[in-house]
């Protein structure tokens, strides 16, 4: 039987079947570099490096598709509070070094030592200050400038008791003439200064409670030319002088008028007694002094001393040499007596003199200081009948 078709009549090889041929793959057509052309395109270039990829295990983060790439971690600012926290962190170790420093840099002695007989302590607390005219540690130039004289010794031209209630009475400040004739411990009837001379701060302490019945609790002296040094310090003081002071001992003038003054006009201003504007001699002084230390502290309390270093830290390095405290007081004490005397130029403190039986001011009226030292020893008011200035 003979078959047909496409084999022509022949029949078909015989042997294993071919497998399918899958589907063709069609070759991408390539344009033959046309010569020279390619050289022109691209540059010549070495090798590439081999690319940097994560090591090994490592895969590289994916960016989500669309998103906006990672932002770099944000930097700490110093906020408003981080900067005042700082700042506080900062005024609080200088004020406590501060502290530290005048605590330990203040001059101290033993002014209050117990004997027999000292009065029982009473309502409030008693400050004894003295203002010493001793011219130790000072210079002839100094000396001249500060027109001390050549006295010599140690002697007081200012005494003072500070009274701080306990209540809300008023705070009073009260001056001791110096010329105050009174019993001195082991030395008989003499002027209340001379007991500064026989014995320093602790009979003159003692004198003054023998004579007044107040016990005192604090003891703060400064000298002549610590008194100078702290006024300029500060920048001076202001006062108004009524009328022009010229001291015909000591030569020393003092114009009238609102001024600042320096540390050696302010020291001639608080000794000043043998002039015109000082007609009852001591008790003109002494009224003076109470003036110029109520105008001192609220200078040195200002915002325009405490803020200024250029008054601040010349305070701060004169105030330790120019004052001596009792070895029982500490710096706490002093602020807390420079807070209750602020209002002695705002007539916030009572200010007055011993009561007196005349100009001399030698002997005191023993009826009218009875009732002046019972209301400071039992934290009364003080009788405006007593009051002297």
């Amino acid at each position: 039987m003979t078959y047909g078709g496409d084999y022509g009549g022949r029949r078909p090889p015989t042997g294993p079947r071919q497998p399918p041929r899958g589907p063709r793959q069609h070759q991408s057509a390539q344009m033959m570099p046309i010569p020279g052309r390619e050289q022109q395109r691209r540059p010549q270039q070495g090798p590439r490096p081999p690319r940097q990829g994560p090591p090994p295990g490592q895969q590289p983060p994916r960016r989500p598709q669309g998103g906006p790439p990672p932002r770099p971690p944000k930097r700490r600012r110093w906020g408003f509070g981080r900067v005042l926290t700082a700042l506080v962190t900062v005024f609080l170790l200088f004020l406590g070094a501060t502290w530290l420093y005048l605590e330990f840099s203040i001059n101290r002695i033993d002014a209050l030592p117990d004997y027999d007989g000292k009065p029982a302590a009473g309502e409030g607390t008693n400050w004894l200050i003295v203002g010493s005219d001793s011219r130790e540690g000072l210079t002839p130039e100094e000396e001249e400038r500060l027109v001390t004289g050549n006295t010599g010794g140690q002697r007081t031209d200012t005494i003072m008791l500070a009274h701080v209630p306990d209540n809300d009475t008023a705070p009073t400040l009260l001056s001791l003439p110096r010329d105050s004739r009174v019993e001195i411990p082991g030395h008989g009837t003499n002027k209340i200064n001379a007991a500064f001379s026989f014995g320093g701060a602790p009979l003159l302490a003692q004198t003054i409670e023998q004579a007044t019945g107040l016990r005192i609790d604090h003891y703060a002296e400064i000298g002549f030319g610590g008194f100078a040094n702290v006024v300029d310090a500060i920048g001076g003081v202001e006062m108004d002088i009524p009328n022009e002071m010229r001291d015909t001992k000591t030569g020393v003038v003092i114009p009238a008028g609102v001024q600042e003054l320096d540390g050696a006009q302010a020291l001639g201003f608080v000794r000043m007694r043998y002039s015109e504007a000082t007609p009852r001699s001591d008790l003109d002084r002494v009224a003076n002094q109470r003036k110029f230390i109520g105008a001192m502290v609220g200078e040195m309390a200002s915002p325009g001393t405490l803020l200024n270093p250029f008054h601040l830290f010349p305070l701060l390095s004169a105030a330790p040499d120019a004052l001596t405290m009792d070895s029982g007081d500490h710096l706490h004490h002093l602020v807390g007596l420079a807070l209750a005397m602020r209002g002695i130029s705002s007539g916030g403190v009572v200010t007055t003199t011993v009561p007196v039986t005349s100009s001399s001011a030698e002997n005191w009226d023993e009826q009218k200081s009875e009732q002046l030292f019972d209301a400071l020893r039992t934290d009364k008011p003080v009788p405006d009948s007593v009051i002297v200035n």
